[in-house]
């Protein structure tokens, strides 16, 4: 595979009311649209830790083809996509909870499911989950699994329907709504997956509302980053199915340092090379379509800079 350089960074100074988020930079039209351009960042342990080349693609055009699979099911806040990294798209007010929906007993954080049944809850988001589940098995039908967004650095909190109406995070009408929309852009997520030899264990999605008060789909979808894609061939419940492994970086950190106290070292390119390998990997495995790189002379920004000259 041809060499291609890292996009870092995306600050173009002609483009108005700039926002570096971890991986993503932004910026507000004056009109209401907002541009977002996907850098080749990972981020973990609220760090950056390196750049892994074409990643930011990858996941621009995954969601892409995800947009365009489900936007028969709700409105998303796509509007073009002026170039492979980049997304031009209707600026939202970001609803205060994030929509996880799964599909299995599956997870490693605080807020996941297993963690939750092996700590010996049986009670959690407003569920009652039997005894004697195994590992990863297959629940009788997905869950939504709520939590509130942090967007203060706080940590996630796990909440449940009722939660949201008594604190007020969404009213009755706004959680019907996004609660439907979720479980059937699940459904359909999990029928993509299934005809590409996958099991779409669980996702997380996020919802705004327009200036109308419409409520939209945003940020992205189905992508390996915002869900725990199996390989169908592989799975038993009790068992750790084989998925799109893209933690080679945070693997390779966490053996040589505390990541959360000490300085990251220099990560070799062959364990970056490796990343960018998976997240192709995982674009033409979900999509069945053939990653298109571009041309590794040229500079990704310079081309990225070219494609939003009319925006300046």
């Amino acid at each position: 595979m041809a060499k291609y350089k890292a996009l870092s960074e995306a600050h173009i100074p002609e483009l108005p009311n700039y926002y570096r988020g971890k991986v993503r930079e932004n910026y507000d039209l004056a009109d209401g649209r907002r541009i977002i351009i996907a850098t080749d960042r990972i981020s973990a342990f609220d760090r950056i830790l390196a750049s892994i080349p074409l990643k930011g693609q990858v996941l621009t055009q995954t969601a892409r083809f995800q947009f365009e699979q489900t936007a028969d099911i709700c409105p998303n806040h796509v509007i073009e996509y002026p170039d492979p990294n980049v997304l031009v798209c209707r600026k939202l007010t970001i609803l205060p909870v994030e929509i996880v929906v799964r599909g299995y007993l599956a997870g490693t954080t605080g807020t996941s499911i297993l963690t939750l049944y092996k700590a010996g809850k049986r009670d959690m988001y407003g569920f009652t989950l039997p005894d004697g589940m195994q590992d990863n098995e297959k629940l009788p039908a997905p869950i939504i699994t709520p939590t509130s967004k942090a967007f203060d650095g706080g940590h996630d909190e796990p909440l449940t329907a009722d939660a949201i109406l008594a604190q007020g995070l969404l009213t009755k009408d706004q959680w019907q709504t996004v609660s439907d929309y979720a479980l059937k852009l699940f459904a359909r997520g999990q029928e993509i997956a299934a005809s590409r030899g996958l099991i779409l264990a669980d996702t997380k999605y996020e919802f705004g509302m327009d200036e109308t008060g419409k409520i939209v789909l945003a940020d992205e979808i189905h992508t390996p980053d915002s869900s725990r894609y199996w390989f169908a061939d592989s799975y038993a419940p009790g068992k750790r199915p084989v998925s799109f492994d893209k933690d080679f970086v945070r693997n390779w950190v966490v053996e040589r340092c505390d990541p959360y106290k000490d300085d990251i070292p220099e990560i070799p390119e062959d364990v970056i090379e490796a990343t960018t390998k998976v997240y192709i990997h995982a674009f033409e495995t979900i999509t069945n379509r053939t990653f298109e790189p571009g041309d590794p002379a040229i500079d990704p920004l310079q081309r990225i800079r070219s494609n939003l000259t009319r925006f300046f």
